[in-house]
């Protein structure tokens, strides 16, 4: 039988460790043939804290791992009673994950890696928000759009009592 796709559902914001567990149980096991991979979707993103430019993982779907297995009755049961585990996604049997998703998301991890990474705006439209640098330092505004591909943000600053649309980077300002 061909490995599939499978979702596990752990507990959230303990992906990594889980997945460190499950991979030293499928080795004691000597389950390496039936469960060949395990992964945590993550893609690389940048952002700026504390002025300082960091790169760091955002999980894609935070509380669940993708595991690539041969499905029987003994990696059925290894999975389950691995301490973090919940249960896997379907009904009352595992359903596996349809090719075109897993090729789906498999680019979108790997695209991270050799790329820059995505900038991570945290802002939407609406929010209130105050110039941080530039020539409009100390203005206050509302943010009308987000460019993520470029990294700015368009927002909205009232000059001479008219509402005038700035064009900015993500790091220029900051919620008020």
């Amino acid at each position: 039988m061909a490995k599939q796709w499978y979702v596990v559902r752990v507990q959230s914001g303990r992906e990594d460790k889980v997945k460190e567990t499950l991979e030293k149980r499928v080795k004691g096991q000597g389950l390496d043939e039936a469960i060949t991979r395990i992964i945590v979707p993550s893609m690389k993103v940048s952002e700026i804290r504390g002025g300082k430019k960091r790169v760091g993982d955002k999980k894609i779907y935070p509380g669940y791992l993708m595991v690539e297995m041969d499905l029987n009755e003994q990696s059925w049961f290894l999975i389950r009673e691995t301490p973090g585990i919940g249960d896997f996604l379907g009904s009352s049997h595992p359903v596996p994950m349809a090719q075109h998703e897993v090729d789906k998301l498999l680019v979108d991890m790997s695209s991270g890696g050799d790329k820059t990474p995505q900038v991570k705006i945290d802002f939407k439209k609406g929010d209130s928000i105050r110039i941080k640098e530039g020539p409009f330092e100390n203005f206050d505004g509302l943010v009308d759009s987000v460019i993520p591909a470029k990294g700015q943000v368009m927002v909205i600053v009232t000059i001479f009592g008219r509402p005038t649309p700035v064009q900015l980077e993500y790091w220029q300002i900051e919620a008020v």
